[in-house]
C-alpha cells in the first residue's frame, strides 16, 4: 500500500501501511454504498459547481429525475453527512442544500477518478 500521513479509520492502527486488502475492500465498499444511486453523483457535482442550491434549482438542473427520487437521494446524502439541508421558515418554504466540509473533501478523489476514466485505453 502507498505511504500516507493521514489516519485511516478502518485500520486497527490508523496507518495505511497496516491495511489489508480485505480492510481496503470493506472501506471502499462503504464509500461506494454512500454514493450509489443514479442521481447522487449528479447532485454532488452540481453542488460542487454552485456551492448552494435550492431544491427547485436542483430539480431544474437535473431534468431526468423525479421529485420523489430527488428528495430520496438528497435525504440519503444528508443522512450520510455529505450534504446539509437548511430550511428557512417562510412562505413558501425555502430549502437550500450544500455540501458539508466532509462532502467537499471528496472533490480531489472524484477529480482523480475522472482523470483515470479519461485515460481509458481504446479497446479494439
Amino acid at each position: 500500500m502507498a505511504r500516507t500521513d493521514k489516519k485511516v479509520g478502518y485500520s486497527p492502527t490508523g496507518k495505511l501501511e497496516d491495511v489489508t486488502p480485505d480492510m481496503a475492500a470493506t472501506g471502499v465498499e462503504a464509500a461506494f454504498r454512500m454514493l450509489e444511486g443514479r442521481w447522487k453523483m449528479v447532485i454532488i457535482f452540481h453542488l460542487f459547481d454552485r456551492q448552494v442550491l435550492r431544491f427547485s434549482e436542483l430539480e431544474r438542473a437535473i431534468p431526468g429525475v423525479s421529485q420523489k427520487m430527488l428528495i430520496q437521494q438528497l435525504r440519503d446524502l444528508e443522512r450520510d453527512g455529505i450534504v446539509e439541508r437548511a430550511v428557512y421558515p417562510q412562505v413558501p418554504p425555502k430549502v437550500e442544500y450544500r455540501l458539508t466540509a466532509w462532502g467537499q473533501a471528496m472533490c480531489p478523489a472524484l477529480d482523480a477518478l475522472l482523470e483515470w476514466a479519461v485515460q481509458r485505453p481504446q479497446i479494439r
